[in-house]
């Protein structure tokens, strides 16, 4: 049975159409398609139904997609495995944050572009939720407070924070002095989340408040400097703007915990090597930058 057919179909199913999985694959549809039949020709048996919103997966299709995306990661284990010198080859997609992986992760990824020139790396800078099963990635960087799922985590550095405000912010409305007084300021947010902070050894929780709302930290920066509230910001990204005095830190007697840098990969499946490569890569460039502080 052809490998390439395997993968072609595991493509197709995750990206729910044949459009969607040839831009994956960098493949024609036609070619796709071809490849689609002769696999359910070699079996005997039809594995996607055809609409017209796309494809669906048909009882045996569904059954067999974990099948073939077992052997599929199998293969490339396998072919990873006995390259000369750990060398990698093949795709590679990683998703990573658009206000915080441009700056911090770019070029991490490019090293590991340069270390392993057999490999192809995809990475989609975004700070919405990518759904790692269905739109086909192989892991993701993401930062901060990891929700409860079945994603499989490996935490690769710290990441801390603090909350900072402009001072005409401050100067108008007043600085909060304890975690509830928040309540009472605008805060700037990605949705509706929750703030934690340390009061000694015990841990404060608030549902904070405000009108503005982005799912981009750059955006929520402009917000603070601005005026127009408290934000929870990375201290990778405020940096700049506390050393000039466009921001100012508010509430230093409460911080957040310290946060994390994540790789986060898809559950049941074996950790491929190019996620362990990406892993160590991160984890070695966060431990050298915190000797040199």
């Amino acid at each position: 049975m052809d490998i390439e057919e395997l993968r072609t179909f595991v493509e197709v199913a995750d990206a729910g159409g044949v459009s969607g999985a040839a831009r994956r694959l960098g493949l024609s549809k036609s070619v796709v398609s071809r490849r689609l039949l002769r696999l359910e020709t070699e079996l005997g048996v039809q594995l996607l139904a055809r609409t017209t919103r796309g494809v669906a997966l048909t009882e045996a299709g569904a059954t067999f997609r974990d099948y073939a995306a077992r052997a599929c990661a199998e293969i490339d284990s396998g072919r990873e495995s006995i390259m000369p010198d750990g060398e990698l080859r093949g795709r590679f997609r990683v998703a990573a944050p658009l206000t915080f992986g441009p700056s911090h992760f770019a070029a991490i990824i490019a090293t590991m572009a340069r270390l392993h020139p057999r490999l192809h790396i995809h990475t989609c800078y975004t700070d919405r939720f990518v759904d790692l099963v269905a739109e086909g990635y192989d892991c993701a960087i993401r930062v901060g407070y990891l929700p409860d799922s079945d994603l499989l985590s490996r935490r690769v550095g710290p990441l801390y924070g603090k909350l900072v405000a402009s001072p005409i912010y401050i100067d108008t409305h007043g600085s909060p002095e304890i975690p509830e007084d928040l309540l009472a300021h605008q805060s700037l947010m990605q949705g509706n989340e929750s703030w934690q902070f340390m009061d000694g050894a015990d841990i404060v929780t608030v549902r904070p408040r405000g009108r503005f709302k982005a799912d981009n930290g750059t955006a929520l920066v402009a917000a603070a400097t601005a005026g127009l509230g408290i934000a929870w910001l990375p201290d990778g990204i405020t940096g700049d703007y506390l050393a000039s005095g466009a921001l100012v830190a508010v509430m230093t007697r409460y911080p957040p915990p310290p946060a994390g840098i994540y790789v986060v990969r898809p559950p049941g499946r074996h950790p491929a090597p190019k996620v362990g490569a990406l892993t160590e890569l991160l984890i070695d460039c966060f431990e050298k930058s915190r000797e040199s502080r």
